[in-house]
């Protein structure tokens, strides 16, 4: 168990430019993919999904984003932005969108439905790290554009929770400064 705490207790988000090829296996990412669905899910309602971007249907999504790109950033973007998103999902070589699609359903406020989708997110991190792979997990301005949200199809209640890159870290992060607990930890005396 010690090892486990260790994990945790280091692992640390990768940029996506440091992502490259070998990125998980079919076997690999379905494992990955079970794994994120293993997570807190009050009354089993499963208030998430998947959509993985694999080989060319990256930089065929990145043709979206560069026209979603156009059609919304005033003034008009330069043709290097454009190209900027055009490779964006190409950074590494698998993507996975997770959805958060919460339902109204008595019992099971919107909140949970909400956490239970980071956790998913998470644990879809956790277990790519675990199997040595690196992770990013951002949102970036296209997790927020309507006409992203319509080129993924999309319904009314689902929002997308971000987009997590994954692939083998080319160079190693160095650790970040994290809070003290002494300035997140209190104790209730009542």
């Amino acid at each position: 168990m010690s090892s486990f705490i260790d994990f945790l207790l280091t692992r640390r988000s990768a940029k996506p430019a440091l992502l490259g090829e070998p990125g998980p296996s079919p076997e690999e990412l379905n494992k990955i993919l079970t794994a994120a669905a293993r997570v807190p899910d009050h009354k089993k309602l499963a208030p998430w999904r998947f959509i993985v971007f694999e080989g060319e249907a990256r930089a065929k999504f990145g043709e979206i984003l560069a026209e979603a790109c156009a059609a919304e950033e005033k003034p008009e973007p330069s043709p290097a932005r454009l190209e900027t998103e055009r490779a964006r999902l190409t950074r590494a070589p698998v993507v996975v969108a997770v959805i958060s699609r919460a339902a109204d359903r008595p019992g099971v406020p919107e909140w949970e439905q909400i956490l239970s989708t980071g956790a998913s997110c998470f644990n879809l991190c956790l277990a790519a790290n675990a199997l040595g792979y690196g992770t990013s997990w951002i949102t970036e301005w296209y997790s927020y554009s309507p006409r992203v949200r319509e080129a993924l199809g999309l319904a009314d209640n689902e929002r997308i929770a971000g987009f997590i890159y994954i692939g083998t870290q080319r160079e190693k992060q160095p650790d970040r400064e994290r809070p003290a607990l002494s300035e997140i930890v209190s104790r209730w005396q009542g």
